[in-house]
């Protein structure tokens, strides 16, 4: 379970559970991991905002994303930390926009 769980469950677009998923592998991380696993629940949860229609919710958790997953970059424990970042910010501008249809993060 864990990372790869939460990863595949990302990409299975089950944001909810991912983000439960990868928030038990938080709590159980050492420091310098959480930053890392924070961000990814950060991710999962703003898309999973963007699928209910909440926009300032999303909004919020692709900057705590961005802030959370900058210093893995450009990967980290086999993610490809750019392109999720790069994703973040194509998902911020689609937001800001109007449009909560957001592509799948690549994970």
């Amino acid at each position: 379970m864990g990372l790869d769980e939460g990863l595949r469950l990302i990409r299975s677009r089950a944001y909810f559970e991912a983000h439960e998923e990868l928030e038990d592998e938080w709590r159980e991380a050492p420091p310098e991991e959480r930053d890392f696993l924070q961000g990814l629940v950060h991710v999962s949860v703003a898309w999973l905002h963007a699928e209910r229609g909440n926009r300032n919710g999303c909004e919020r958790q692709l900057e705590k994303a961005e802030r959370r997953l900058g210093g893995y970059r450009p990967a980290h424990r086999g993610v490809q930390v750019d392109a999720v970042l790069e994703d973040v910010d194509t998902a911020r501008t689609l937001v800001a926009g109007g449009s909560l249809t957001l592509p799948s993060p690549r994970v």
